[in-house]
């Protein structure tokens, strides 16, 4: 990527920006031609306007999908027909990375380094993946029976509704969009409000790359009419979801209130990240403790927001995280020498501040960050640490989506692993020790869906990511991900 600041101001300028939905293998407009001001984070200022749907909107997106379902211009197409276009789909992306990088970082705040080297990254090798995959999943037939003959086969669900979050606009949709099509369904995708523009280019792009007319569907707007729209959607076969828990129980109900469609979700976390005395090397630990609170702007579902450390190290931990907070350089999300951008709005960085007020007010002790919000224009907020903490305090307890990390100490393991399951979230959770017999009894010991080893939030796309507790349930990435996306078909045939 390129290293000027000044190289991607002038790139930001002059980007095309989408200015409609993506609805049968072209741009539309709203039926109410209603729209919405995107705001940049990084400024405050008006973006463009994008196209607000209404259930009329959703009901077309949804009768495209299922007609290119049923027209069998995708769905009955060879597995390896399919893998092929997923692939050049996953090349045009590389082919325009600069592009998406910088509208990811427009609309919501993300460092360009983040969003070029790591979001992109992510989202092109996940595409490329499961084309790779598409002609190497396999039906089964149970061995040994001499009087009959039998063949469990995978189907598409047909018309699948995907709704993602802003934090991770184009990763978290490529964890579920190409598991989706390789299996041949239709999609219609929600992207978060506040960042449709990396995903509706992302559509377009897909067209070009072959995707059918009506298979890839983006609609805009906001949860309220959009979401429960689709939750409601009696032609909608299945609705996955990451975002919030209070949202993934909304869509639960209305799955029930329509056709009873699966609804997999990947919702909230607490991450604990637990340092024994015995981990292999503290300076890293330390150092990456301090990245799993402040990369995004602490607003990930994955994020380190309880950090866990043995009590004789207390001190040394917490000395150390907060110097590398200190050093980070906070500034303009298009300066590739920017680690920390701002908060995707400014509702948020509001919620965040009231959070760590609240913090204060409760009796934890604020080690580092503030309780003013700082001068100049985005929507800022540094890194803050509390120490002191009550594990049952709403500190410890609650998402706050943002960068504030609580310090917990323990005297020993089961002191450790109890901590560590106090909460009503199992998304991730880490582990620093050399004791390898202590990997094992804690990893297994830890209610979590995701266990790092002496690192955090590694992976790739050949292991699942979901959680469980109000973290959901069903996973992304993987061959497994693909279960949400087929039904099985069981053939029995009478020799």
């Amino acid at each position: 990527m390129s290293t000027s600041s000044s190289y991607w101001s002038d790139f930001a300028a002059k980007v095309r920006l989408p200015q409609g939905m993506w609805i049968d293998g072209r741009s539309v407009s709203a039926d109410a031609e209603a729209r919405y001001a995107l705001v940049s984070p990084r400024n405050g200022e008006v973006l463009t306007q994008v196209p607000s749907a209404t259930s009329t909107d959703v009901d077309r997106a949804v009768s495209g999908a299922a007609a290119a379902f049923a027209a069998g211009s995708w769905s009955r197409i060879s597995p390896r027909e399919r893998g092929e276009v997923l692939i050049r789909w996953a090349d045009l992306l590389e082919t325009h990375r600069d592009e998406l990088a910088v509208l990811l970082s427009l609309e919501m705040g993300k460092p360009i380094a983040h969003s070029w080297l790591i979001e992109l990254r992510t989202s092109i090798a996940v595409i490329r993946w499961y084309g790779e995959l598409a002609d190497k999943l396999l039906d089964e037939s149970p061995r040994g029976r001499r009087d009959s003959f039998a063949v469990v086969t995978r189907e598409p669900l047909g018309v699948v509704a995907i709704i993602t979050p802003w934090n991770f606009p184009m990763t978290l949709s490529s964890f579920k969009i190409p598991a989706a099509l390789v299996s041949g369904n239709s999609i219609v995708l929600k992207p978060a409000s506040q960042s449709p523009l990396a995903l509706t280019r992302m559509a377009e792009l897909g067209s070009a790359a072959g995707l059918p007319a009506g298979v890839f569907q983006v609609i805009t707007g906001g949860g309220g009419i959009t979401g429960r729209a689709l939750g409601t959607h009696d032609d909608i076969a299945a609705l996955t979801f990451t975002g919030s828990t209070a949202v993934g129980k909304k869509l639960l109900t209305y799955a029930g209130e329509s056709n009873a469609k699966a609804v997999s979700l990947e919702l909230g976390g607490k991450s604990p990240n637990i340092i024994f005395p015995d981990a292999p090397d503290l300076d890293d630990a330390i150092t990456t403790a301090a990245w799993a609170i402040w990369f995004n702007s602490g607003q990930m579902c994955t994020a380190g927001s309880r950090l866990i450390v043995h009590e004789s190290l207390r001190a040394e931990v917490v000395t150390g995280v907060i110097d590398r907070l200190s050093a980070l350089r906070i500034g303009d999300p298009l300066d590739p020498e920017t680690d920390y951008g701002p908060m995707v709005s400014e509702q948020h960085r509001v919620d965040v501040l009231t959070e760590i007020r609240a913090g204060v007010d409760a009796g934890a002790t604020l080690a580092h960050g503030s309780t003013d919000l700082p001068d100049g224009p985005g929507y800022f907020l540094p890194p803050a640490v509390f120490t002191d903490v009550d594990q049952n305090s709403r500190l410890a307890q609650h998402e706050i989506f943002g960068s504030v990390l609580s310090v917990l100490t323990f005297g020993d393991e089961a002191e450790a692993v109890a901590i560590a399951n106090n909460t009503q979230y199992g998304l991730g959770a880490s582990v620093w020790t050399s004791d390898v017999r202590r990997v094992h009894r804690v990893s297994r010991a830890l209610q979590a869906g995701l266990v790092w080893v002496n690192c955090f939030e590694e992976g790739d796309a050949s292991v699942p990511f979901g959680g469980r507790k109000l973290s959901g349930h069903g996973s992304d990435k993987s061959i497994h991900g693909v279960d949400k996306f087929t039904t099985f078909k069981t053939t029995w045939i009478n020799l």
